[in-house]
């Protein structure tokens, strides 16, 4: 295993919205290189050698083997490589079977693909698309979303989904990290770890990604309390943060995207429970809101002072 340093951390950067298809309305996959360098282009001139590459951006899982190539060659052109290949939105226990099977058979597919690239890990969620209500509010956490049901057989599901997407990977050499996320199987703490062990994979992990929890409007876990349940579990992390307010007077809630230094989470105390904790697995850093980019090459930044102070700090 690889020991990381402050500067070799692989700290990649998530944006989710970038979109799958190009302004005059065609696929971003299929149209190839051209349709990959400006956003390539745009995160590389942030600083970024790692790029998280969501599935909603660019399917790797649709690229043939010429396509692929033609990825790898493109992100060398900018000096990148791809830390993780995050899947947003495409549960396995979608209410509809047919969506949730096609989701299953995606996921698997992406897990291949992955391996091929030489990509050593695939982020996977149980949150489903967006609402109406969650696309027309000012940010989509305002509004409710899906929920997963209380329902042992549905559970019993999405293990058994999880423990064939995990021996795929296992065959393709790559890891599983499940995302963090409200109203699904893995919306607290407990109930994450309850079903990563459940599933019982050694190559399936956790992805404390917390900013999905604090940022709600409402009362939430308490960050320091996620993590300590969850960093034993955790392969992969990615970073957000958001301000928080409560008025009690009100019973009123505020939230809004901050940078990791700015906002509620203390991450530097975070990252330290991280590292005690003997998490050596990619980061990614994502911001909503205003020039994510610009921000996300900020939390690097930030992420990297905190490491060379713990990292290289004399022993007491």
């Amino acid at each position: 295993m690889t020991e990381h340093t402050a500067d070799t951390w692989p700290i990649g950067v998530g944006l989710p919205q970038l979109a799958g298809t190009t302004r005059d309305g065609r696929d971003v996959t299929t149209v190839g290189p051209a349709a990959w360098r400006p956003a390539f282009h745009e995160v590389a001139a942030a600083g970024f050698t790692e790029i998280d590459l969501f599935t909603s951006h660019i399917r790797i899982s649709d690229l043939d083997a010429e396509g692929r190539a033609a990825l790898l060659r493109t992100l060398d052109e900018y000096g990148l490589r791809i830390s993780a290949v995050p899947l947003a939105r495409r549960s396995i226990i979608d209410a509809d079977p047919e969506r949730a099977a096609a989701n299953l058979q995606f996921a698997i597919e992406v897990v291949r693909a992955a391996g091929e690239l030489g990509v050593g890990l695939v982020c996977l969620g149980l949150h489903q698309p967006l609402t109406q209500a969650q696309q027309e509010a000012h940010w989509f956490w305002l509004a409710q979303g899906e929920e997963d049901p209380d329902d042992p057989a549905v559970w019993a599901a999405a293990v058994e989904g999880f423990q064939k997407i995990g021996a795929e990977a296992e065959r393709a050499g790559v890891e599983i990290s499940l995302e963090m996320y409200e109203g699904t199987y893995l919306g607290t703490s407990e109930s994450s770890v309850r079903l990563k062990t459940d599933i019982g994979l050694a190559n399936v992990g956790l992805c404390p990604d917390i900013g999905n929890i604090v940022r709600l409007h409402r009362p939430v876990e308490d960050w320091r309390s996620m993590l300590e349940v969850m960093l034993p579990h955790t392969n992969y992390w990615q970073l957000k943060n958001y301000l928080r307010d409560y008025d009690p007077a009100t019973g009123a809630y505020f939230s809004a995207p901050a940078p990791l230094e700015s906002g509620f989470i203390n991450y530097r105390e975070a990252i330290s429970m991280a590292l005690e904790a003997g998490f050596d697995g990619p980061m990614c850093v994502e911001h909503y809101g205003g020039d994510g980019l610009s921000v996300s090459a900020t939390n690097r930044d930030y992420i990297r002072r905190i490491l060379h102070a713990k990292l290289e700090a004399p022993a007491s």
